[in-house]
């Protein structure tokens, strides 16, 4: 995704063009906008009402929301990786453990 060096890209968020300076690719970052874009149109179908700054907030919300309930699902994948892998390591232990026993 980083390429390392800085290039401006310009994205396009609601009508306006936003240039962005970063080093990562420049199709990553249309994503990133595009996300924020169906983000905005999602929040501005469900409220039309609502000025430009409650449907950003509404949608930086939402998108926090996402990243929060994707982290925590990492997080539990996690812990159930390094819990397997410590059973794992014990079951591998007693047979090590059985064999040497075995051999004496």
């Amino acid at each position: 995704m980083a390429s390392g060096l800085s290039s401006v890209v310009t994205v396009e968020i609601q009508g306006q063009q936003f240039p962005i300076r970063t080093s990562l690719d420049a199709a990553y970052v249309q994503r990133l906008a595009a996300h924020v874009e169906e983000q905005i149109q999602k929040v501005s179908r469900s409220a039309p009402t609502a000025d430009m700054l409650s449907i950003a907030i509404l949608a930086a919300l939402n998108v926090t929301d996402e990243f929060f309930r994707a982290r925590d699902v990492s997080d539990a994948a996690r812990t159930t990786l390094a819990e397997r892998a410590e059973a794992l390591e014990h079951l591998v232990d007693a047979a090590l453990a059985l064999d040497a026993g075995a051999t004496d």
